[in-house]
């Protein structure tokens, strides 16, 4: 299974696989599942490691992206 990240960008849902493709400017983030082998989960990472924290990122674009309009 591959990424999937879909969001809402002008109106259009537009999905992506590649976290590196994901636009700075959308509207919301509405779908965010990464695919994380269970071999790959670093269970002692806090708060569930570098999938949280990216996002965390998607989510505070979500929020200057809305405050911006």
């Amino acid at each position: 299974m591959a990424h999937e990240f879909v969001l809402l960008i002008n109106g259009e849902l537009k999905t992506f696989t590649e976290w590196e493709n994901i636009p700075e400017d959308f509207d919301n983030v509405i779908k965010f599942l990464p695919d994380v082998p269970h071999s790959e989960v670093d269970h002692d990472a806090p708060a569930g490691g570098i999938w949280n924290d990216r996002l965390q990122e998607l989510m505070q674009k979500e929020r200057d992206n809305a405050s911006n309009m």
